[in-house]
């Protein structure tokens, strides 16, 4: 069966997915990419750059979200002053020795979430998490679009 679809939509989607899939929800932004420049290999350039813009900002939304949190996390205890869990704190302390440099793996499957929640938890500078985060997320992407053979 062959499935046909616009360049238009194509993108509107890939958009979509990549915002999608930044977020805590998971996501296949990499197969919708993948689709979109195998039908319309015009438009590689313009996915490439709209995958990263989405899930640039899908990733900023959870970064938001993590900035919501108090700084003072209270676990299942309920004391104020106790440690956020493990998982938690390893991320922290990975964004507290890199900074927001470390955002450049916010691409990576599940720990990407994660590190983007703790940044914004930690008030890491929103513009330097976007920049790194930026770049992660399109030398992924671009790499998807070199292995399909458009770049």
């Amino acid at each position: 069966m062959d499935f046909a679809f616009t360049a238009e939509a194509g993108l509107a989607g890939l958009f979509l997915a990549s915002f999608l899939s930044a977020t805590l929800l998971p996501g296949g932004s990499e197969a919708v990419l993948f689709a979109v420049i195998r039908q319309h290999p015009e438009q590689a350039m313009a996915a490439l750059v709209l995958a990263t813009v989405g899930n640039t900002l899908g990733g900023m939304t959870t970064y938001g979200m993590g900035r919501l949190l108090p700084a003072q996390l209270p676990v299942v205890t309920g004391r104020s002053d106790s440690a956020p869990p493990k998982f938690a704190a390893s991320h922290a302390a990975m964004l507290r020795r890199w900074g927001p440099a470390a955002l450049l793996l916010a691409w990576a499957p599940i720990i990407g979430d994660a590190l983007c929640a703790a940044a914004g938890w930690l008030r890491l500078p929103p513009a330097a998490c976007t920049l790194w985060m930026a770049t992660g997320k399109a030398a992924r992407y671009a790499l998807i679009v070199a292995g399909a053979g458009m770049l």
